[in-house]
């Protein structure tokens, strides 16, 4: 790791990861048991004990500022008494209600690590850290794999994809070669955090379908990434998948490891099916790939880049006349 990079992750990572524990805690789980306690049939399962409530009053107030406290061992063992309470546990599993983070178990499992007052950022850390994209945030890196060396350069340009973003990259993107679309399969069960009426993938799906018409990307490589398959696979044995109005045709056929990729190929046939009904005839010798992808696997993400490494060069290729 550079230094430069090192004295960065050094400053700005703490602070996420601070704001990120005192945010789940406080607005998620900890006000998220109150409200369940007060309207759920079962209260009981809901109710702190007397310890964890004072805890939770103590760490709801930190959560109201917003100037966050550092992260001491002290304050780390509160929130793991907290985060350890049965009530809280049990309103954790109504996560996807509540806009749980998918890394809260990660730093919770980590907080007297990342409380030590030499700590300093894994690369875990920053994949696990969830930062929402705003505006247009460009990155360049050199093609992966035996074209290394090549001296060339990718341009990535990373675009957020909630609703207000949206208008502020559309009209950029005249001449590029190719879209990363990233679908995470994972939330077929949750709710916008913009608009907590409209299910995520079915804001994904309608997504996809408006930026696949784009006049813009009419002759575009497509790639699209069926994003968090390591815990779609862990959810779908215990979500049924047609919970979301988008698979409300689907029917399990097995269990296990084989219901998983029963379950992973009907999205993906969803995809595919939507893609070649809102690609029109001027449009369908453009490239279209799918790529199972699981953000936190650093070797799975390289592999994928590479493909997409080898898959635009054939595409250049046949552009050229040289294929």
């Amino acid at each position: 790791m550079s230094q430069n990079l090192r004295v960065m992750l050094q400053s700005f990572m703490p602070m996420s990861i601070r704001l990120l524990k005192y945010a789940i805690m406080k607005r998620i789980l900890y006000d998220g048991s109150k409200e369940f306690a007060q309207n759920d049939v079962d209260i009981s399962k809901y109710v702190l004990s007397a310890e964890t409530k004072v805890i939770g009053e103590k760490l709801s107030e930190i959560g109201g500022r917003l100037d966050y406290p550092r992260l001491t061992k002290e304050l780390a063992q509160e929130i793991e008494t907290l985060w350890t309470d049965p009530a809280i546990q049990e309103t954790c599993l109504r996560g996807n209600e509540l806009q749980v983070p998918d890394c809260a178990n990660y730093f919770m499992e980590n907080l007297q690590r990342l409380s030590d007052s030499n700590y300093v950022p894994t690369k875990d850390d920053v994949l696990n850290a969830r930062v929402r994209t705003t505006g247009v945030v460009e990155i360049q890196f050199s093609p992966v794999g035996e074209n290394k060396k090549s001296g060339e350069v990718y341009r990535l340009f990373d675009v957020g994809g909630q609703r207000n973003e949206r208008r502020k990259w559309i009209h950029l993107f005249e001449g590029v070669t190719a879209v990363i679309f990233c679908a995470a399969i994972n939330e077929y069960d949750q709710m916008l955090f913009e608009d907590e009426n409209k299910n995520r993938m079915m804001e994904t799906r309608e997504l996809f379908d408006w930026v696949l018409k784009q006049p813009c990307f009419e002759k575009t490589s497509f790639m699209l990434f069926l994003n968090k398959f390591d815990i779609f696979e862990k959810k779908v044995m215990n979500v049924p998948l047609n919970v979301c109005e988008w698979f409300k045709d689907y029917q399990p056929a097995s269990s296990g490891k084989q219901e998983v990729e029963h379950a992973y190929e009907f999205v993906k046939k969803k995809f595919e099916e939507l893609y070649y009904q809102s690609t029109g005839p001027d449009r369908v010798d453009r490239v279209f790939k799918i790529y199972r992808t699981t953000a936190l696997d650093q070797k799975l993400v390289k592999k994928t880049f590479k493909l997409v490494d080898e898959t635009l060069r054939r595409r250049n290729l046949f552009e050229a006349g040289l294929l």
